[in-house]
């Protein structure tokens, strides 16, 4: 499988975490990315609150590169794949600016391919059996928050791969990588986006609620497939921390980094050691549950191997066994008063089941038969039958 590679403006610089493990994850699943030749910026936030046409005709001119190529577009930035996907659609259904674009930028667009967002690929192009069969090394033990954030799945017009209001694809992905995804109420709500910067004293309180709905929800950490949400929750957690006063101290990670964490790649390979928020230590924790969770099933494995073992006596040939029966049989016969002390240690119940011994030839039969292929399970039946008798003759006495 084959797709054009549009990594956009973050990916080389505060996202290139992104970038690096959004490479090894293609290379992991067998995918080659190839990035559009003389790509330029999407325009983001800025285009399309400045003029509707630039807004568009920025994206186009990616996705008419890549349209001649005849291949489909991997956006892993939330933005970039929003600002791509309102373009396509707007040249689908709108004549009059797909004509006024087609003159900016100096070429044709027919919108005939299709720009897929990083959870687009991953479970819909790749998915979640085959994500399955390259863990080698399962997030066992790890408690994550999937955060959306407000643009992978919003206006469901241009998207519409996963539910706006509770959307589950990452989730699904974390699960299959061994995770455990937490359910929470803040997934797709918006992180504050630029107002960081431009309204800090909003900013930060729309990032402080994320990461404390993620932590209250139980999560030990935090995974996005946002660049900006990426930038607000890690780069900036430290301020929202210090204008609530309050440390949260989580972890965020990018889907493709856990990804390849899971498929056995180094976390350093994939640039976890650049976040801001120290997140080599909890994976190292992870990584230690996961050896303690293995090394506990292996031992429970183990005991039951040897209790089966131990109670478990090779099955005979039909022949073999009723011979051996038989033999059992005639010992029985011939002394009740042992055979009955063999089975049972009380010397009052061993005598009651000497008794029954003699007058009962079926049971006789039965308990033979379990003397040579389970002796415990013929112990419990030469009690049961005793118990029996007991009921019998306290019945008779009433």
């Amino acid at each position: 499988m084959k797709l054009a590679y549009y990594p956009g403006c973050s990916l080389g610089g505060t996202a290139i975490e992104y970038h690096l493990s959004t490479k090894k994850t293609a290379e992991i699943l067998g995918i080659e990315l190839e990035e559009i030749d003389d790509w330029n910026c999407c325009g983001a936030t800025s285009a399309h609150n400045t003029d509707k046409l630039l807004s568009l005709a920025l994206p186009a001119r990616n996705l008419a590169i890549a349209e001649q190529t005849g291949l489909d577009v991997l956006a892993p930035c939330a933005a970039c794949y929003n600002r791509f996907r309102a373009t396509e659609h707007t040249v689908r259904e709108d004549a009059v600016m797909k004509e006024r674009i087609e003159k900016v930028i100096n070429m044709p667009y027919e919108a005939t391919n299709k720009t897929i967002s990083a959870l687009e690929w991953l479970v819909e192009g790749i998915g979640l059996d085959k994500i399955k069969e390259k863990v080698t090394s399962p997030l066992a033990g790890m408690k994550v928050a999937s955060y959306y954030g407000c643009l992978l799945v919003r206006p469901s017009a241009y998207t519409g791969f996963d539910d706006v209001e509770n959307p589950q694809s990452m989730d699904d992905i974390m699960t299959a990588l061994g995770a455990t995804a937490v359910d929470w109420a803040f997934k797709s709500e918006c992180c504050g986006a630029a107002l960081a910067t431009s309204r800090p004293d909003i900013g930060s309180k729309m990032v402080f609620n994320i990461l404390k709905n993620a932590q209250e929800a139980g999560a030990d950490c935090i995974v996005t497939a946002c660049p900006l949400c990426m930038m607000n929750l890690d780069m900036r957690q430290a301020s929202a921390e210090k204008a609530a006063n309050e440390k949260i101290d989580m972890p965020i990670y990018y889907v493709t980094e856990l990804l390849a964490i899971a498929a056995g790649v180094s976390p350093n390979e994939v640039g976890v050691n650049k976040h801001f928020v120290e997140a080599n230590k909890y994976l190292d924790a992870v990584a230690a549950e996961r050896a303690r969770l293995e090394l506990e099933a292996e031992k429970a494995k183990a005991e039951e191997a040897a209790k089966a073992e131990k109670g478990a006596k090779p099955e005979l040939p039909p022949e073999e066994l009723e011979k051996k029966v038989a033999a059992m049989v005639k010992g029985f016969e011939k002394n009740p008063d042992k055979m009955a002390s063999r089975l049972i240690e009380d010397e009052e119940r061993a005598a009651i089941l000497a008794e029954i011994i003699v007058e009962d030839a079926k049971k006789v039969t039965k308990l033979a038969e379990l003397m040579i292929t389970d002796k415990e399970k013929a112990a419990k039946a030469a009690d049961a039958y005793v118990t029996g008798e007991l009921r019998k003759r306290e019945k008779a006495n009433q």
